[in-house]
């Protein structure tokens, strides 16, 4: 992996392949290796750029109370930075879904097109807010421990491969948890995407799970509705994590999706 320093912080990114530049941004609480079925089939099409996010896999602590989307954001736009990269194609899992719409944001100028799997444009309620600090309190007091017992089951589907189940399982147990928490109530700050989302006018892709039971078909279906002319895939059988648990169908449709851009969005 490459690394950079961030205000301090140091980012651990892959960078793999060649061919239109693609940012991946992981879900939550997982790290760059939760793409790594996009990594060893994509790179032949495909500029992967794929970040830890702060607090996560190989890259620096969190270094704050609550990791914002807004933070994920401006960290992916710096990588690309240093990368020289004008434009990318920018997706995202579930959190990095977020961080995605964060990035629009940010600089919506940057994004050639848009790929969100498995997320949703809500912002939490007062409720989901409440849980959140909940999760957060939980894993400070029992470490990743808190989040097998509470997340496994639904970030995955009952026909999850074992081999693609027990790749999460060790992602959840390897991470810290001061980063864990931390991005849990950042999580818990994001404002809807709502508003992001229809002023968008680039091309983009949505991929859920059928099985997906945290941001079910439905959330993917106004996702695809807010964006103008976007594409909406479902992956039969596959849960929250459909990219991991059904990579065969999702990277085809991603690579479908980029080989439909054009050259010159990449230009601006």
């Amino acid at each position: 992996m490459k690394r950079i320093e961030v205000e301090g912080t140091r980012i651990a990114f892959h960078d793999h392949g060649a061919g239109p530049p693609v940012l991946l941004l992981h879900g939550f609480p997982l790290t760059s290796e939760s793409f790594r079925p996009q990594l060893g089939a994509l790179a032949g099409k495909l500029r992967l750029i794929v970040p830890d996010h702060r607090g996560f896999g190989e890259s620096g602590p969190a270094g704050a109370e609550a990791t914002e989307m807004s933070r994920i954001a401006r960290d992916a736009l710096a990588v690309l930075d240093a990368l020289g990269i004008r434009r990318a194609v920018v997706g995202g899992v579930s959190m990095g879904g977020y961080a995605a719409m964060a990035m629009l944001r940010e600089d919506a100028g940057r994004v050639a097109g848009l790929i969100l799997i498995d997320t949703q444009a809500a912002a939490d309620d007062e409720a989901g807010k409440a849980r959140r600090a909940d999760t957060a309190k939980a894993v400070e007091a029992r470490g990743t421990q808190a989040l097998v017992d509470a997340m496994l089951g639904k970030l995955v589907s009952d026909r999850c491969p074992p081999a693609a189940r027990d790749a999460v399982e060790r992602m959840i147990r390897a991470q810290s948890p001061e980063g864990c928490a931390a991005a849990v109530r950042g999580m818990a700050l994001r404002p809807a995407g709502h508003d992001v989302l229809s002023r968008f006018a680039g091309p983009s892709l949505v991929v859920v799970g059928e099985q997906d039971v945290i941001t079910p078909p439905a959330k993917a279906q106004e996702l695809a509705k807010l964006l103008q002319g976007s594409r909406l895939v479902e992956i039969p059988g596959a849960g929250h994590l459909a990219n991991l648990e059904a990579p065969g169908p999702v990277n085809e449709a991603m690579a479908e999706f980029a080989r439909s851009l054009p050259a010159a969005l990449f230009n601006g």
